[in-house]
């Protein structure tokens, strides 16, 4: 009879997990009717699977279930100085369980953890604040016992969302890196105009439903039918993003508010023909500087804080800054956000497809839409130039029909899924883009929710406070110098150091340093100190405007 044959069954209809005396030494474990470790050897089969495992730098080692912890410690020594191992058990028994028995040793090295956080966003966001962003370049699972068979999907999903969270961070730093300089700049230059605009949130719609609207395929066919109602006196907002424009214009809508994020030039031929509509227009700090007064309606500001900077917590404490929102990377996304911030009523999102067709990537009258015709001829066909694009897979709309989508616009669906899906005021209209996650409502229904709005209330128009703008900018100027000359004459160790810590922003998009997470070489490093040298003067020139500008 084997050893786990003469458990008393009273200890497991308790639902405890049950020690079982292992031959060859150490314990098995038997729980929820399953046997998680090797009767016969379980530290020395632990070990062997740990051994298995190929180490590699900068690689988080997810292990579910740890149990009694057999293997970690010889993994632990094995693997690389910038790699580290994630321990996490989901089960509250045997979360203590292994609490009380893994070694000392292995719970104490800093580059190991044990948790029971059981949340996808809550992992990763232990993981940033244990050992730092883009600490890993993968993730690699791994199995030591039976353990994690006890919650497969769960563990699954965590695993899945730890290696998302890694696409996303990297896929964060090659933006850094390709358009940090040029965030930057357009923000120096928008902060020049935020004296004579407005914050966003001296905006309101008060309790008004709110329609925000996407560029589309789908937009075309809830629009339609919606139009000839759209010329009555409308009880609701409509929020659209800057694509948005010119098809909505083609039908006669004027919107209440267009969102504005876009920080390369290419964004002005979405407001080809909208020029002095008196359009609102809601502005990331970070857009390209002219598209703010395009339409020439009122610029509400707001900032979307692409990376972790110094300057930002210094414009924050001299009340500079607009409205924050949260870096949600898709100006559909950050619209929804928006029209969550302004009314309290309830908001449906339409046109927002992330999916695309093979004749058709935007609603008719958008610009990419028109350019498509424009080049319509003899010799070029009309199909979608993006339906061949790589990565591109057919996947099932909300109508059941099959549309096209790509990594990058799968990634913002499903983001989009994790920010909004919580949110009972948020619809979603059924048609042919991708399940977003929000309740759907047909088209119909979608306009009596949004025609049984009540009147709306007018905008609080208050400039934003920017008297402090002028002395900051003298006091970043002055930065700037001392670092410049301390670059040119030579200074102390000690005092590079403090002043390339404070003007992080010199160097933040740098390709060394945006791998880093913000880290950057030691002042030693001349190469390095080269570079920010020739970032002073152009930021010098920036700040220098903004004290120059008259308010």
């Amino acid at each position: 009879m084997s050893d786990e044959g003469q458990q008393p069954p009273q200890e497991e209809s308790a639902g405890d997990p049950v020690r079982i005396p292992a031959r060859r030494g150490g314990f098995s474990l038997k729980y929820k009717d399953k046997t998680l470790l090797s009767t016969i050897d379980p530290a020395g089969q632990a070990e062997k699977a740990a051994a298995g495992i190929e180490r590699k730098d900068r690689t988080l080692y997810l292990c579910p279930s740890p149990l009694f912890g057999y293997g970690l410690e010889g993994f632990l020594s094995g693997m690389a100085g910038d790699s580290a191992l994630l321990c996490v058990e989901t089960d509250k028994k045997l979360f203590a369980l292994s609490l009380a028995s893994i070694d000392r040793a292995v719970l104490d090295h800093p580059r190991c953890m044990l948790t029971g956080e059981s949340g996808e966003e809550k992992l990763c966001a232990l993981v940033r604040a244990k050992w730092g962003g883009r600490a890993f370049r993968r993730t690699v699972a791994m199995r030591l016992n039976g353990g994690w068979q006890l919650d497969a999907e769960r563990y699954a999903r965590l695993l899945k969302a730890l290696e998302s969270c890694l696409v996303r961070e990297w896929g964060n730093a090659m933006t850094l890196i390709k358009l940090g300089r040029r965030y930057l700049r357009n923000a120096l230059r928008n902060l020049g105009a935020l004296g004579r605009a407005l914050s966003l949130d001296a905006l309101s719609f008060g309790r008004a439903p709110v329609l925000v609207l996407g560029a589309g395929p789908s937009l075309d066919e809830f629009l339609e039918p919606l139009v000839p109602r759209l010329k009555e006196r409308r009880p609701f907002r409509v929020v659209c993003v800057d694509t948005c424009i010119p098809a909505l214009l083609e039908r006669n809508i004027k919107p209440d508010l267009a969102v504005i994020l876009e920080s390369q030039y290419w964004n002005l031929g979405d407001f080809i023909g909208a020029g002095n509509t008196k359009i609102p227009a809601a502005v990331d700090l970070s857009a390209y500087p002219a598209s703010a007064g395009i339409l020439g309606g009122p610029v509400y500001f707001f900032f979307t804080p692409w990376t972790s900077l110094r300057l930002f917590e210094r414009l924050d404490a001299a009340g500079i800054l607009p409205l924050s929102l949260p870096p949600l990377g898709s100006v559909g996304l950050s619209a929804v956000e928006i029209a969550r911030r302004l009314s309290s009523g309830p908001v449906v999102a339409a046109g927002i497809d992330f999916s695309f067709t093979l004749d058709k990537s935007h609603a008719r009258s958008s610009p990419f839409h028109l350019s498509i015709l424009q080049s319509t001829g003899r010799f070029q066909s009309m199909l979608n130039p993006a339906a061949f694009g790589k990565g591109v897979v057919p996947v099932p709309a909300k109508s059941g029909a099959v549309v096209l989508t790509n990594p990058a616009l799968k990634t913002y669906r499903a983001l989009f899924e994790e920010e909004f899906s919580g949110d009972q005021r948020l619809y979603e209209v059924s048609g042919s883009g991708l399940p977003l996650g929000l309740r759907t409502v047909s088209p119909r229904e979608a306009a009596e929710i949004l025609f049984r709005g009540g009147e709306q209330p007018a905008a609080e128009k208050s400039k934003k406070e920017s008297a402090a703008l002028g002395p900051f900018a003298g006091d970043e100027c002055k930065k700037l110098r001392e670092l410049r000359d301390a670059l040119v004459l030579g200074t102390k160790a000690e005092k590079l150091d403090t002043l390339l810590d404070e003007l992080d922003y010199l160097w933040f998009h740098f390709p060394d340093c945006a791998a880093r997470n913000g880290g950057r070489p030691p002042v030693s490093d001349i190469g390095f100190l080269k570079r920010v040298r020739t970032e002073i003067d152009p930021c010098l020139k920036l700040w220098a405007a903004c004290r120059e500008i008259p308010r």
